[in-house]
C-alpha cells in the first residue's frame, strides 16, 4: 500500500508491506513551486537519500517520488501495489467511511472545498496526479473527518439558527481522525480490553492539536469543530475563543475578515503568546525563568485540564487517558502538567515513568491507578493504509456493501454510512 498525503506545498508518502505491516519506504517533498524544493527519501534499512532543486507543482512531485520508489524496486506499476492510499482532510456528512475514488467522488471532495479551502484542493490535485501515473490502480480516499461522524446530534451542532446552518453545512465535523481512530484502538490493546469495552480521551498534541471522546470504540465528542481552529491551544491557532473577538477587532482595530483568520490560524497559539511554537523551546525558556513561555505554557495545560475534566463528564468512565503526536509523545514536562491536581478524577502519573525515554507504547501512571494514563505514538499513515487495504481486498457482502464491511475489519467500528 502507498500512502499519500498531499498539502498545499508538500507530499508526504510512506510505502508498507500489509503482509507484517512493516515500512518499505517513507519520503517528504517539501516547498513545492519553490527553486529549493527538497525531496528525502529513506528506504527501508538504507541510508536515506536527499535531492534538492525546483519541484514547479505536484505532479513533478509525484513522479520524483515514483522515480525514487522504483530505484528501490518498487513503482506505481508494480504488480503488488494493492492500492494508493489518501488522506482528505474533508468528508463532510457525506463521506463517514475509507471510500474507493471514482469521477463521482472527486466532484463531492471539490463540493466540499468551501469547508477547506486550504487542505481539499491539495488533496485533490495529489488523487488526480497519482490517478493519472496508474489509471488502473484503486485509489482510496481516507477522510480526517471520519472517525467523528458517530457525534450524536447534540454534540455536532451548533447552537445558532438550524435553517442557516443545514444551508450553509455549519456543524462540528472534527480533525485528526486517523490519528484518534488509531490510539484509541491501539490504547485498548495496551489496556488488554476490547475496543469496545474502553471509554478513552486522546489527546493529539501536535502543532496542531485536539481532544476526543471515545466511548466503546466510536467518538462522541471531539474539540476541533467547523474548522480545526477550534478546541485546544495550538502552536499557531487560538482553539477556542469569543466569536465575538473577531467583531470587536473589525469594529476598533479595522481588520478585515481575512487579516481576523490570518491572526487567529498563523499568529495566535503559542507562537502569539511568546513568539515559539516549538514545545521544547518553551519548557526550555520556561525553565530559564521566561515569563511570557511560563505564561504560554501555563495557558496551554490549563486548556488541557479543561477539556479532560469536560470529556470525564461526557464518558462517565474513563479507562484511560492517552496522549499522542509531537508533543503528546515527547513531552513528560506537559504530560506532567496536564493531569497535575486532577486526583480526584483518578489521574496521575508516575515520574519514572513518565520521563523514561521509548518510543514504544506505554501506561505512564502509577500501578493500580483508577485511570491509565498512557503514551501511544501515532500511526496515521498506517492506519489510512490498513482502511484503504481493508477496502480494496475485502469482497462484498451479500448486499453489496464493501466498504463498510472493511471499515468495520480495519478500525472496529460498526457505524457510519458507506460510499462507494
Amino acid at each position: 500500500m502507498l500512502v499519500l498525503n498531499c498539502g498545499s506545498s508538500s507530499v508526504k508518502y510512506q510505502l508498507l508491506d500489509m503482509a507484517d505491516r512493516s515500512r518499505l519506504a517513507a519520503g517528504l517533498v517539501e516547498r513545492i513551486g519553490e527553486r529549493a524544493s527538497r525531496l528525502l527519501h529513506t528506504p527501508q534499512g538504507g541510508d536515506a537519500r536527499e535531492r534538492t532543486g525546483p519541484v514547479p507543482d505536484h505532479a513533478t512531485a509525484l513522479k520524483a517520488l515514483a522515480g525514487e520508489l522504483a530505484a528501490d524496486g518498487y513503482g506505481f506499476d508494480d504488480p503488488e501495489l494493492a492500492a494508493v492510499g489518501h488522506r482528505v482532510v474533508h468528508g463532510g456528512q457525506r463521506f463517514t467511511e475509507p471510500t474507493v475514488v471514482d469521477d463521482a467522488v472527486l466532484a463531492e471532495i471539490e463540493r466540499l472545498v468551501p469547508l477547506a479551502p486550504l487542505h481539499n484542493p491539495a488533496n485533490i490535485t495529489g488523487i488526480r496526479t497519482a490517478w493519472a501515473l496508474n489509471p488502473g490502480l484503486p485509489h482510496v480516499a481516507v477522510f480526517d473527518t471520519a472517525f467523528h461522524t458517530t457525534m450524536p446530534e447534540h454534540a455536532a451542532r451548533y447552537a445558532i439558527d438550524v435553517a442557516t446552518a443545514d444551508a450553509h453545512c455549519i456543524r462540528r465535523y472534527g480533525f485528526h481522525g486517523t490519528s484518534h481512530a488509531y490510539v484509541s484502538r491501539r490504547a485498548a490493546q495496551l489496556l488488554g480490553r476490547e475496543p469496545q469495552e474502553t471509554n478513552v480521551i486522546v489527546l493529539h498534541l501536535g502543532n496542531g492539536a485536539s481532544a476526543s471522546a471515545v466511548a466503546g470504540g466510536r467518538c462522541v465528542e471531539t474539540s476541533m469543530g467547523l474548522t480545526p481552529l477550534e478546541g485546544l491551544v495550538m502552536g499557531t491557532r487560538s482553539g477556542d475563543i469569543d466569536p465575538a473577538v473577531v467583531f470587536h477587532l473589525a469594529r476598533v482595530a479595522g481588520l478585515s475578515v481575512d487579516e481576523c483568520d490570518e491572526l487567529l490560524n498563523k499568529k495566535s497559539g503559542m507562537v502569539g503568546l511568546c513568539g515559539d511554537n516549538d514545545m521544547r523551546e518553551i519548557v526550555r525558556r520556561r525553565d530559564a525563568g521566561d515569563a511570557a513561555a511560563r505564561l504560554a505554557f501555563e495557558i496551554y495545560v490549563h486548556r488541557l485540564r479543561k477539556y479532560l475534566g469536560a470529556y470525564t463528564a461526557v464518558l462517565g468512565r474513563v479507562d484511560a487517558v492517552v496522549f499522542t503526536a509531537g508533543v503528546g509523545e515527547n513531552s513528560a514536562p506537559v504530560r506532567q502538567a496536564a493531569v497535575e491536581g486532577l486526583a480526584g478524577l483518578g489521574l496521575a502519573v508516575d515520574e519514572a515513568r513518565n520521563t523514561a525515554a521509548s518510543k514504544e507504547p506505554r501506561v505512564i501512571s502509577p500501578e493500580g491507578a483508577e485511570v491509565a494514563v498512557a503514551v501511544v505514538p501515532t500511526e496515521e499513515e498506517l492506519e489510512i493504509a490498513t482502511q484503504a487495504y481493508a477496502l480494496v481486498t475485502t469482497a462484498g457482502d451479500t448486499d453489496g456493501n464493501a466498504v463498510g464491511a472493511a471499515h468495520r475489519n480495519a478500525a472496529g467500528s460498526t457505524g457510519g454510512t458507506s460510499n462507494r
